[in-house]
């Protein structure tokens, strides 16, 4: 009985962890799943914190030449789209960097998030130590507001 709980425990915290790493859907899809599943807020905001920030190194490291290697490609069009729409998004955290990057992240709407802001970090050449403590910043207000939100935290 007691491995069945366990196995459950690790299914529920794997099935976070994966929804909180999809772009798009990040922190405002998965605490509010944790919240339907009955998962205590503690473990759900650090579960889907640590699910959230775990693409990010990797998407600030390599996302400009993947998206080099996808241009030339079948996938060129999309790709062309989403770089500008990053492009966009660049522009706004240029002037404020660190800080625009924090506040784009921060915000729980369609269109920002830990993947934006990474996206923007690789799309500005933001040394990586400074996008990651922005974009990990971000993600734990984002967790924060979206727990506060799913839980009813606020009352």
């Amino acid at each position: 009985m007691l491995s069945l709980i366990h196995a459950e425990a690790w299914k529920r915290a794997l099935y976070l962890l994966g929804i909180s790493m999809l772009p798009v859907v990040e922190l405002r899809g998965s605490i509010p799943a944790a919240a339907l599943m009955d998962v205590p807020w503690p473990e759900a905001y650090a579960l889907c914190v640590l699910g959230n920030m775990l693409p990010v190194p990797f998407l600030i490291l390599f996302g400009r030449r993947v998206f080099a290697l996808l241009r030339r490609g079948v996938l060129k069009k999309p790709v062309q789209w989403v770089e500008r729409r990053m492009g966009k998004k660049a522009a706004a955290v240029k002037k404020y960097r660190a800080l625009g990057l924090f506040i784009l992240v921060t915000i729980p709407l369609p269109g920002t998030g830990a993947w934006t802001g990474s996206l923007v970090a690789a799309v500005l050449n933001m040394r990586l130590k400074h996008a990651l403590v922005s974009i990990f910043l971000g993600v734990l207000s984002a967790g924060g507001i979206m727990t506060a939100l799913a839980y009813g935290l606020l009352g």
